[in-house]
């Protein structure tokens, strides 16, 4: 997450924010893969190990226990959503002490916390399709259209134009494209065989 040089936000392709502007604002199904670093490998659980309930608003740990955003009643109520747009789920640190599961759940801390993103169910849904038939398909034709863009920008050399202006590039990408098409159909054209003398 940035800005770019017209001081215009940039967002991280596959990040949360630019998964809900795809699904909520523009009526998109994201075929993109979720920018994701909740899976740990250092042998604790990940928050795929957690359950989310929707309608009781809070995880469930592998052990049963719940995690909300409150465990306490405050007088001034806490904002439930930080700065950055997380909701934190907390277990209760009585629970966390009482379990056999504390060394997998966060061995250094008194209880686990989780963060959830407020456009969580765009991610799920950018997950939901990934894993899908549709997802597969679609990563599969990404790679074909891509591999042409890495064979024009390698290959044909076409990392920087020597055209300048709109029309210029336009007429420099149609030319690299007939060489791609050319080349293409040379490589379908039956190789005669030898006759046999």
């Amino acid at each position: 997450m940035g800005y770019g040089r017209r001081g215009l936000r940039l967002t991280v392709l596959g990040s949360a924010e630019h998964l809900a502007w795809l699904v909520h604002e523009r009526g998109i199904e994201p075929h993109i893969p979720v920018f994701d670093k909740s899976e740990r490998s250092d042998g604790t659980f990940s928050r795929s190990a957690f359950t989310y309930d929707p309608a009781a608003n809070a995880y469930t740990c592998p052990a049963g226990k719940p995690l909300r955003q409150r465990q306490k009643v405050y007088r001034t109520p806490l904002p439930l959503v930080d700065a950055d747009g997380m909701m934190r789920y907390h277990a209760s640190k009585r629970d966390c002490d009482a379990c056999a599961l504390k060394p997998r759940r966060y061995p250094n801390a008194p209880a686990r916390k989780i963060p959830r993103s407020i456009h969580e169910g765009a991610r799920q849904m950018a997950r939901d399709i990934c894993a899908s038939e549709e997802g597969r398909t679609s990563r599969r034709e990404r790679k074909k259209v891509e591999m042409l863009f890495a064979h024009l920008k390698r290959i044909l050399r076409l990392d920087r134009l020597r055209l300048r202006g709109p029309n210029g590039a336009r007429d420099e990408f149609h030319l690299a494209a007939a060489a791609q098409n050319l080349r293409k159909l040379a490589k379908l054209i039956p190789v005669p065989q030898p006759s046999p003398a």
